[in-house]
């Protein structure tokens, strides 16, 4: 089983890129304009516009993660390590940066 189907089968909203479309229900992809259908509706656009907010907030905060090498110097159990992400992307979002982590 892969990522994708255990998310779908546990009910987790993700939020993907255009790549995923089709993947399964719990899986939200922005519209997509085939070639030899008409443009998208504004409907469609605000759509992908809120689409591409939300996943720049995710993309933002591993791209955090990562640069603070957090998870990669983590040695404690997986469901440990999901309480302790919260509160350090809470940090970040409140002015925290790697410069300042002491």
């Amino acid at each position: 089983m892969g990522l994708i189907d255990a998310l779908t089968a546990n009910g987790v909203l993700t939020f993907a890129d255009k790549g995923y479309q089709g993947a399964g229900a719990t899986v939200r992809t922005p519209f997509k304009r085939h070639r030899h259908r008409p443009r998208l509706s504004r409907g469609q656009k605000d759509v992908n516009r809120a689409h591409a907010r939300i996943r720049a907030l995710v993309e933002r905060a591993i791209a955090t993660l990562k640069t603070w090498k957090v998870l990669a110097k983590l040695r404690c159990c997986p469901r440990r390590a999901t309480a302790i992400v919260p509160p350090i992307m809470a940090s970040a979002g409140r002015g925290g940066s790697a410069s300042s982590r002491g």
